[in-house]
């Protein structure tokens, strides 16, 4: 059954790509959807019926030199299955709405057979990021890793005849190859310290890697600190975080389907899954999980602040997510890598069907994407309005703070999961600087997705007027998956919230560990305040590699999470109220203020609107220099240097030695005996005067 899971995309991508003109071109549409609804429904039945035990499963003998055992196989655990069914779910639905939104793609003539090339690099995508989930080897993760790479730079610059998409997905393959170093740098440091690139001993080698010393750079680091921070560098491209994160808003170039594909459930968050897996390692390295947490809070609020004053659509949905990923980050640095991956899977559902819900409103808009041209659309585009209004609902936090039903919290997905990261970072690791951050993001959040809503769907029509009276709700084969992922964003927080933020106990058993101590005990420790609480023993009895996350000892900020002042339980709560009520005042009650506070504000609006001039400083300092380095290399170094002077002797002299052995080929017998007898009368004088001759 994984078997089929994970190669059921890459079948689907062949015969799209490869046998499209045997089959047709809608059958490719088919064939391709149909494999990933198949591997959807087994996803699901592999994690409902998952029993938390990891397993391995072998499937192909690779490269085995020495210490070196590059094995392929399937690593099912609770973090796989839970990957799976991301994956696969978004996937599939992504599938389904790109029939209906490709249909009529006026980016091609209909005599091309783009669409069979669109599925397939779709299904290609899918089977890339399930081998870098299901890898039980670093080296099978760089496989899929790279792959997901390849398949995004190819889907980013689909529309090949823009300019802007050629330039977004080189952009997007470039940065993530610096991040990709990183990591590469990573798996050969691991490889040298541990002999091995499996998980298994890699993990069970962590506590001695946090004891060794690493010479790199001309210095000597903690092996466990350093490695693990160039493993995050990896994670940091392809999430999209700070300094490395400029290529995620260009990515919009591509279709809206893949913009769903890459931002909701499969490229951005192969990062966040990294540092998951990699847990038993990251534990033993305070000093980068530190740095975790730090860059997450921090490009949380970087990208909450820019998404303030997008125009485009998609932009503005595209930095929440960039927002979105830094949350999942802080919650992975303080420990709680259930917490990450609770709002990774519920993220998932109410992000895709943003991603989709804004591709609706721009198919009915004949692809305008500029919200300052929209306006009174929720009656045009109804369901549309609604799917979006939930996943609004959704990604702000909309929910009832401190009620329960049986311990269970009453919210939409991101009220549920959003509010468990902020209540981790209070308790964990610059817990001051990581709350704030992320309650201030919240406050963002909430302003610029509700600003969203309203310039989209309410007031009065804006912009060209034809295109407003002949906007329409999309066809049933697009609005179907939003329905799908709506019931998702409404109840996937609350049906999981005790399997990922529950008791500390409850937690590490469903991730596939067994917990030492009475949940009871603990909560009377940490009741009374006791220093002791911190050391109590709760920990996997496993090995670190039979458990999907692993936590150290001393690590309680899950438990202690649960026990945060009130006040910290409502911040996320009222900041996302004070982000509604502002939005309500600007673009509702008084549609005057925007207008008038960013004229008062120019130069904080133009930094902001120009997401912090972080491009034009690359610009500045890479791009250009690398520009001149290339201009140098090829007018001096080819030009001048080889096309002229090597070149030009190359033209003068060898021409001139042709001639002369041509002469000497006369022809004549006479001409070749000459020719011995000097060879002889030469080699006799060299012999003579060398002293060869006695």
């Amino acid at each position: 059954m994984e078997t089929v899971i994970l190669f059921a995309p890459l079948v689907g991508a062949i015969i799209a790509g490869f046998g499209h003109r045997i089959i047709g071109d809608k059958a490719a549409q088919v064939v391709t959807t149909a494999m990933l609804f198949l591997a959807m429904a087994l996803s699901w039945i592999v994690f409902l019926g998952h029993d938390g035990q990891m397993q391995q499963i072998e499937i192909l003998r690779f490269i085995q030199s020495g210490d070196l055992n590059t094995s392929w196989g399937i690593r099912l655990d609770r973090l796989t299955t839970i990957m799976l069914v991301v994956i696969t779910s978004v996937s599939a639905l992504v599938h389904f709405y790109s029939i209906g939104y490709m249909a009529h793609d006026e980016n091609f003539s209909e005599e091309e057979s783009y669409r069979p090339r669109f599925f397939a690099y779709l299904s290609f995508f899918t089977f890339a990021m399930l081998t870098l989930v299901t890898s039980d080897n670093l080296v099978q993760m760089f496989f899929g890793w790279e792959g997901v790479g390849v398949a995004s730079y190819l889907l980013i610059g689909f529309y090949f005849r823009k300019d802007s998409a050629n330039a977004a997905s080189i952009k997007a393959f470039v940065v993530n190859r610096v991040g990709d170093f990183g990591f590469a740098l990573g798996i050969f440091g691991l490889f040298m310290m541990t002999g091995s690139i499996q998980f298994n001993d890699i993990f069970a080698a962590a506590p001695e890697l946090a004891e060794t010393t690493l010479t790199f750079l001309w210095r000597d680091w903690n092996a466990a600190n350093l490695l693990a921070f160039l493993l995050f560098v990896g994670a940091m491209g392809k999430s999209a975080q700070l300094f490395l994160h400029t290529w995620l808003p260009d990515a919009m170039e591509g279709p809206t389907p893949v913009s769903a594909l890459i931002h909701a459930a499969t490229m951005v968050t192969a990062g966040v899954f990294l540092v998951a897996r990699m847990s038993p390692l990251m534990e033993f390295a305070p000093d980068t999980m530190a740095f975790v947490t730090f860059l997450g809070a921090t490009t949380a609020f970087v990208a909450a602040s820019i998404g303030l004053v997008q125009n485009d659509i998609k932009r503005v949905i595209a930095y929440s997510t960039m927002s979105q990923l830094g949350y999942m980050f802080v919650a992975a640095g303080v420990g709680v890598y259930s917490v990450a991956m609770f709002h990774l899977f519920t993220h998932a559902f109410f992000k895709a069907m943003l991603f989709l819900g804004a591709g609706s409103v721009i198919h009915g808009m004949h692809h305008e994407q500029d919200m300052r041209n929209y306006g009174g659309l929720r009656k045009k585009l109804p369901m549309t309005f609604w799917a979006m209004m939930i996943g609004t609902l959704a990604i702000t936090g909309v929910g009832i703070p401190l009620w329960t039903i049986s311990g269970m919290p009453i919210g939409f997905a991101g009220f549920v999961s959003k509010d468990a990261i902020i209540e981790s970072a209070y308790v964990g690791t610059m817990g001051g600087y990581g709350f704030w951050m992320l309650v201030i993001a919240a406050l963002f959040t909430s302003f610029y997705s509700w600003r969203l809503m309203f310039l989209t769907f309410y007031g009065e029509a804006r912009g060209d007027k034809h295109t407003h009276d002949h906007a329409h709700e999309s066809p049933m084969i697009m609005l179907v998956p939003l329905g799908v992922l709506a019931i998702g964003s409404i109840t996937a927080g609350m049906i999981w919230y005790g399997s990922f933020f529950g008791k500390q106990n409850e937690v590490i058993k469903y991730f596939g560990g067994h917990y030492t101590a009475p949940a009871e005990e603990l909560a009377k420790e940490v009741a009374a305040n006791n220093p002791k609480a911190s050391k109590l023993k709760y920990v996997m009895e496993d090995a670190p590699g039979e458990a999907a996350i692993y936590i150290k000892p001393e690590n309680t900020v899950l438990h202690e999470a649960h026990y945060v002042p009130t006040w910290v339980k409502l911040s996320p709560f009222v900041a996302m109220v004070i982000g509604f009520l502002t939005a309500l005042w600007f673009y509702i009650w008084n549609p005057s203020i925007p207008g008038r506070l960013a004229a008062n504000q120019r130069p904080l609006y133009l930094f902001l609107l120009n997401k912090w001039y972080f491009d034009e400083i690359y610009d500045f300092l890479f791009v250009k220099p690398a520009s001149m380095i290339g201009r140098f290399l090829w007018k001096r170094g080819d030009g001048s240097t080889i096309d002229g002077m090597l070149n030009g002797l190359a033209m003068g002299i060898i021409p001139f030695f042709t001639r002369l052995a041509g002469k000497a080929q006369s022809g004549y017998l006479f001409t070749y005996a000459f020719a011995m007898v000097i060879g002889i009368v030469a080699l006799i004088t060299w012999m003579t005067l060398a002293g060869g001759a006695r």
